[in-house]
């Protein structure tokens, strides 16, 4: 299994970035996908995650309103729009697979990861 983000880079406050994660191995649509996000020194921070189907949807309290995660089946990619972003938002932002059926916000419950995109706003 292979989780591949992109499209991390510099932004400056209130820009926006859009990262992918392309995922070969997995039948992709069986997933529960899901972003997260880490400074050094600091906990694994949940960001998003999306359901199966990408009807349903849930946000962390600090990037709910910006950030919009989707998913294309299709392409076995799911994407995380970053809107309004802020010096805080700055981290490695990892994608995650998630065999289980709900959604969980702990990185303890997802079973592939990513190798990190980096994301760094600048005020």
């Amino acid at each position: 299994v292979q989780l591949q983000a992109s499209g991390g880079g510099l932004v400056q406050a209130g820009g926006s970035l859009r990262l992918s994660c392309a995922a070969s191995g997995l039948i992709f649509s069986r997933y529960v996908m899901g972003w997260f996000r880490q400074v050094t020194g600091k906990e694994r921070e949940f960001v998003a995650s999306i359901l199966r189907s990408g009807d349903t949807t849930f946000y962390g309290d600090s990037v709910k309103g910006r950030f919009t995660i989707s998913r294309d089946n299709a392409k076995n990619t799911v994407y995380l729009q970053m809107n309004s972003l802020k010096p805080e938002d700055t981290a490695v932002y990892y994608c995650a697979a998630d065999s289980s059926y709900y959604a969980s916000r702990r990185s303890t419950s997802y079973d592939y990861w990513g190798q990190g995109t980096q994301v760094t706003v600048s005020s």
